[in-house]
């Protein structure tokens, strides 16, 4: 985190407390409260409100017809306020056993029209996490990176004509959505500081990009370009989910993360086409990028202490989704196939202790909604490694499958459960959550997130940071 962000405690406070007051003041609140909530990762599977076209068309009335009858909408200059505050505590029950999180987070967003053709967006979010103030357990860089932070969301201004639609700015970009996990969503960076526990619209980091969107009956193309390409925030060494694993607990030391690839030389680019077609909606994609998940390059020399650097290297992928409505479930589908991707090796004579293996993933799942308004989710997952190498940590075939459950319980209170395993081995994360509504626009929430696995498995590398959390929210 940049030094700049790090200010006294006292103005923290009474930042927050004024934009908390801000928030409660604020005249355009809407009643409703239908602002994005921080469900669970299953909530992903929800229509993300990225364009909110819906929302501000909404602000725009028709005022009758024209001499020649035609309808004609006149423009009303106003905006709509909307966003929430969070305040979040987790306790790591895992030895030893500490307070890992108490966070204030707050976001603001405004939603505007210049003409009947032309939107635009504005949003930041300020995150205070007072852990770190208060306790010495976390090294001082993972207190530094984490403690404050003040950032942009959403900020674009978006051009309407004809059949077109051109965004430019900050923005997300959802190419897919399954439960849990991240398959054809390739476009987003993400905030991977608390892995994928948070809810994936706080996880998103937007990108900054030019889109064209093209629409005509039922044919949809999407046209990207993304000249300085956001990257994962993977946190520091010592944070409780940093990524990085290896077999053996042996003494690594890292130098800072290299993310000199973020220029225009290095644009990132891509293009999707969806079309509908006799209830089946179908999309494939292309998608040129810098690798925001970083690779970690073994810098040191096979006779020397192990030093590792994570790097972003460039990557290509393909793939398509489809989505159908059978009736009694919805059925989803994702598949991607990943070239120039590395991974990291035990073979001490590889070139920077990797190897580069093209992947394909796919992800299959059905959405069913039971008797009592219960939902019940199925997932099936599957990573194919081409040539593959036996001395990466993973199998040639690793597949898994999830199973999500929500549902009312009594009154105002709603459980969900949520169990990602692997078939491959004893590898899982479990995820029990209970969320109450007490008052409009008001929820409280209580879960826990629990791991178990090998030290490099996906799950397994978390088992130490076990947790138990409390979330309080207002929306508006």
């Amino acid at each position: 985190m940049p030094d700049f962000f790090k200010i006294p405690g006292n103005i923290t406070a009474s930042l927050l407390s004024l934009l908390l007051m801000l928030l409660g003041a604020t005249p355009q609140c809407n009643a409703a409260g239908d602002a994005p909530l921080p469900l669970s990762l299953a909530d992903q599977t929800r229509p993300i409100r990225i364009a909110q076209a819906g929302a501000l068309d909404d602000l725009f009335a028709d005022d009758g017809q024209d001499s020649s009858g035609s309808s004609q909408q006149r423009f009303k200059q106003t905006s709509s306020w909307r966003g929430f505050s969070q305040l979040e505590f987790a306790e790591t029950i895992a030895r030893p056993k500490h307070a890992s999180k108490l966070r204030l987070r707050s976001e603001l967003s405004n939603l505007g029209q210049l003409s009947a053709n032309v939107k635009w967006k504005l949003g930041a979010r300020i995150d205070y996490d007072a852990i770190h103030d208060l306790s010495d357990f976390y090294p001082h860089q993972v207190r530094h990176d984490q403690r404050f932070e003040l950032f942009l969301r959403e900020n674009y201004l978006d051009v309407s004509v004809a059949d077109f639609d051109v965004r430019i700015g900050r923005q997300h970009i959802v190419w897919g959505e399954m439960v849990g996990l991240f398959f054809a969503d390739v476009v987003s960076a993400r905030d991977m500081r608390e892995f994928v526990l948070p809810d994936f619209d706080i996880m998103r980091i937007p990108q900054w990009a030019v889109r064209t969107e093209y629409t005509k009956n039922d044919f949809h193309a999407d046209l990207i370009w993304i000249p300085f390409a956001s990257l994962d925030e993977i946190g520091r060494p010592g944070g409780d989910f940093y990524p990085f694993a290896l077999p053996n607990a042996v003494p690594v030391t890292f130098l800072k993360e290299d993310r000199s690839g973020r220029n225009v030389a290095n644009s990132n680019y891509g293009i999707r086409l969806s079309q509908l077609m006799h209830g089946w909606d179908i999309s494939a994609f292309y998608y040129h990028s810098l690798d925001a998940a970083p690779t970690f390059h073994r810098i040191s020399q096979v006779w020397e202490p192990l030093l590792f650097q994570a790097r972003h290297n460039e990557i290509d992928q393909a793939g398509g989704t489809v989505t159908k409505d059978l009736g009694t479930a919805v059925l989803k589908g994702e598949f991607v196939y990943t070239h120039g991707r590395r991974f990291n090796v035990i073979r001490p004579t590889a070139l920077d202790g990797l190897v580069r293996q093209d992947t394909i993933d796919y992800a299959l799942g059905l959405d069913f909604t039971l008797p009592l308004d219960v939902r019940l989710n199925l997932q099936f997952f599957q990573r194919a490694y081409l040539d593959y190498d036996r001395d990466i940590f993973q199998d040639r075939l690793e597949s898994g499958g999830s199973i999500f459950l929500q549902g009312d319980l009594w009154r105002n209170f709603q459980g969900q459960v949520l169990l990602i395993r692997s078939f491959n081995r004893d590898e899982w994360m479990l995820r029990p959550r209970l969320t109450w509504n007490f008052s409009r626009n008001w929820k409280l929430a209580a879960g826990a997130d629990i791991f178990n696995g090998p030290a490099t498995g996906l799950f397994g590398r978390f088992d130490h940071s076990d947790r138990v959390y409390t979330e309080l929210r207002f929306s508006f």
